[in-house]
């Protein structure tokens, strides 16, 4: 069975989260989806898999319907099998968590750039080009010669912008992320603190490893996904990459036949740190695991 996964978002009005909560539930129920959607006052956001394309096709009219999620972004892939455990519907402060209210993507954003334009704008040697996702993300790949601010929540950025970057100095900047909604309220941040020319990519990274061909792509290694396919590679293919169960990183195949991988355990990025009392429980979690699904 080949799952279709659909990432969305939009900035809308949302004016009764519960309703809509339970509206948003009814709707995966019935088209057997899992994942997660993010409901708050300013909008949707999301990633879910339904087991057919025609299933994902009534989820997605239905959304649309609701939240208008067609005029936003959304974006297809493919799965072996299903890349979520379960559905999660989740009402939230903020759909993409910055905690800064000038940074309102309704009042202004940057310039979109669409993803057959972008390597003409980052060529550009008058642009800085920052990565605006979190530091586990850009380990797995990110574009050449984008700065990567190294932060471990979108929080963060915030701190990033006052020490490293100067509205004076970086006339021109350039910020991409997944699938384009950090970028939204990146470009609208910088811009609410005297930035003058942001440019952010429209879609995202996936919508880039979906239009560019790879013998053109200015992209290095794999996209981190929210999922559990881990990462993808150009035309949004599943890749060999893995999660790590005790610390939640990207596992590499390389990472995987290091002397410091543990299957369920522990990966060359957390055995340092981990302690044995919780090395202990991760072994007996996995042990458990591994005889519940022989049965």
């Amino acid at each position: 069975m080949s799952w279709t996964v659909a990432a969305f978002y939009r900035f809308v009005t949302v004016n009764d989260l519960p309703a809509s909560q339970a509206a948003v539930r009814s709707a995966c129920e019935a088209a057997g989806a899992c994942g997660t959607i993010l409901l708050a006052g300013e909008g949707i956001n999301g990633t879910v898999a339904a087991p057919t394309a025609a299933a994902m096709d009534a989820l997605v009219a239905a959304l649309d319907a609701m939240f208008g999620i067609r005029a936003g972004e959304v974006k297809f892939s493919a799965a072996t099998k299903a890349p979520f455990k379960r559905l999660k519907i989740r009402i939230r402060p903020e759909i993409i968590t910055m905690r800064a209210p000038e940074a309102d993507p309704s009042r202004q954003v940057g310039t979109y750039v669409e993803p057959r334009d972008w390597n003409a704008l980052i060529s550009d040697p008058d642009v800085l080009l920052i990565d605006t996702r979190n530091d586990y993300e850009t380990a797995v790949g990110t574009f050449q010669g984008a700065v990567d601010p190294q932060i471990a929540t979108f929080t963060a950025f915030k701190d990033f912008v006052a020490t490293e970057l100067d509205p004076e100095k970086h006339r021109k900047v350039a910020m991409f992320c997944t699938g384009g909604i950090r970028c939204e309220k990146a470009s609208a941040y910088l811009l609410a603190h005297g930035f003058q020319s942001v440019f952010h990519l429209k879609g995202g990274i996936l919508q880039y490893l979906e239009d560019v061909p790879q013998e053109e792509s200015l992209w290095d290694g794999a996209c981190y996904v929210f999922d559990g396919r881990t990462a993808v590679g150009h035309a949004v293919a599943e890749t060999g990459w893995d999660h790590c169960f005790g610390c939640g990183r990207a596992v590499s195949q390389e990472d995987r036949r290091h002397a410091a991988f543990e299957e369920g355990v522990s990966c060359p990025a957390c055995a340092p740190s981990l302690h044995e009392d919780r090395a202990g429980a991760l072994r007996r979690r996995h042990a458990a695991m591994t005889r519940q699904g022989s049965r």
